[in-house]
């Protein structure tokens, strides 16, 4: 356990809740101790407090950003692929205590087995430390990896951002064409900055031609 906190960057002061996050219910069934041995209790919590931290996170970081937006960029940051990839780096699997059945199985490796884990391990470290140490770690471990990420993806917010750093910026998206019949449209987008076109896309759709157009000009924006 003792390489399993130096790459969680956090050490228990009651090793018996790392070893409770640890413990899959197919272990505890197998060995007589009942549900409340296992870690689904503890992956109960830890749901609960990464999606509270996280939920808090964009709140007060991403201010330009709608709630629709906000929901989805959460739900990235807390869903089973993202918690898988923290097990990973963690090397989570090793240190699983599983059944026989479930071992043979390959649940050290499943996808969903480890997420819960991570959950598991987020309320051991609340639990043992409180909000401020589980905060540092999900901040570290996937806040602020997800979230630059995130914002790669979306361009838009990315460089509504990047406008907002100089006073009164404004930006405009302006459809200039589509083509194409009704079952296969392409859509063209053009931005303007304060009434200056900076970029053109296309795409399938109107959002995705906003996208490529928001792309095109945080590129070069960003050079400049």
């Amino acid at each position: 356990m003792k390489q399993l906190e130096e790459k969680l960057g956090y050490q228990f002061q009651n090793p018996s809740l790392l070893r409770h996050a640890l413990c899959h219910s197919s272990f505890a069934n197998e060995h007589k101790c009942g549900g409340s041995a296992s870690n689904e209790r503890l992956e109960f919590l830890g749901d609960s407090v990464l999606g509270m931290i996280t939920a808090e996170h964009l709140f007060r970081t991403q201010r330009a950003v709608g709630e629709g937006d906000l929901t989805r960029t959460r739900a990235a940051l807390v869903c089973e692929g993202s918690l898988f990839d923290v097990a990973k780096t963690l090397d989570l699997g090793a240190h699983l205590h599983l059944g026989k059945g479930e071992e043979a199985g390959g649940g050290r490796n499943r996808p969903s087995i480890l997420a819960d884990a991570v959950e598991a391990i987020f309320a051991a470290v609340y639990l043992d430390g409180g909000l401020e140490a589980v905060r540092s770690i999900i901040t570290r471990l996937i806040i602020e990896r997800g979230v630059v990420e995130a914002v790669r993806r979306d361009y838009k917010t990315a460089l509504q951002e990047l406008v907002q750093r100089k006073p009164n910026q404004e930006l405009c998206y302006v459809l200039v064409d589509e083509s194409g019949p009704d079952h296969n449209k392409t859509f063209t987008a053009a931005l303007k900055l304060n009434g200056e076109e900076i970029g053109r896309g296309t795409g399938r759709t109107k959002k995705e031609a906003e996208q490529a157009a928001a792309q095109a000009a945080f590129a070069l924006l960003e050079k400049a």
